[in-house]
């Protein structure tokens, strides 16, 4: 199977058995959607959701989330993984939306990437997910499953997975895509003791070993 092959059989799988695919995240605006993802790296999108509801309560908008202080931003995102990181990224990406960006996020991932707090896989999300722009945020799921299916080769970063990807998979198919190999590897394609036997992947793919 040629990888052009590959490719071509992954994405019609995808498209027949998962015509929806959609970021897990609950948001209503660009805001809130960096908000949460910020809060989402290294955390599960349910304990994000649990966290977003009182947190969008008391900070309703950039400019309220800009003149926080630690303390109560903090409190309000303990319960996720590395907070206090997240609250110093969260209080100086919002500080710089306001001061540079007139209180609106940029919609380009060179422009997002300027921002405290947003790499270039927060950037892509929120490129992609808020203002439709032809982006591939490469996670630890995407890196993973890509590898697995063949979609990938000896890639070692996620930059260069996210070149592979983007080579073959058409520009409209990006945001899509990203969700396709999220969902995917969530809970099927996991990181330990992937579910082969129930994989309807698993004629297209890479995988050595498809005995679970």
């Amino acid at each position: 199977m040629t990888i052009e092959e590959r490719y071509s059989s992954v994405i019609n799988w995808f498209q027949v058995n998962m015509p929806v695919a959609e970021t897990e995240l609950r948001y209503r605006d660009p805001y809130q959607l960096m908000v949460a993802v910020i809060l989402s790296a290294q955390c599960t999108d349910k304990r994000v959701n649990l966290i977003t509801p009182p947190f969008f309560m008391r900070f309703p908008t950039v400019e309220s989330l800009a003149e926080a202080s630690h303390e109560e931003v903090f409190e309000l995102i303990r319960s996720c993984s590395y907070p206090n990181n997240k609250t110093e990224h969260l209080i100086k990406a919002s500080s710089m939306i306001v001061d540079d960006f007139k209180g609106f996020l940029p919609q380009t991932v060179d422009q997002l990437m300027t921002i405290p707090g947003i790499g270039r896989k927060t950037a892509n999300v929120i490129a992609s997910v808020a203002f439709d722009k032809q982006a591939l945020a490469v996670d630890t799921h995407v890196f993973r499953v890509s590898a697995r299916l063949g979609l990938t080769v000896n890639s070692k970063t996620p930059l260069e997975t996210e070149k592979q990807l983007t080579k073959y998979i058409p520009g409209d198919l990006y945001s899509i895509a990203h969700h396709w190999l999220i969902l995917h590897g969530r809970y099927v394609c996991v990181a330990r003791k992937p579910k082969c036997r129930e994989c309807g992947l698993k004629e297209y793919c890479a995988y050595p070993d498809k005995t679970e």
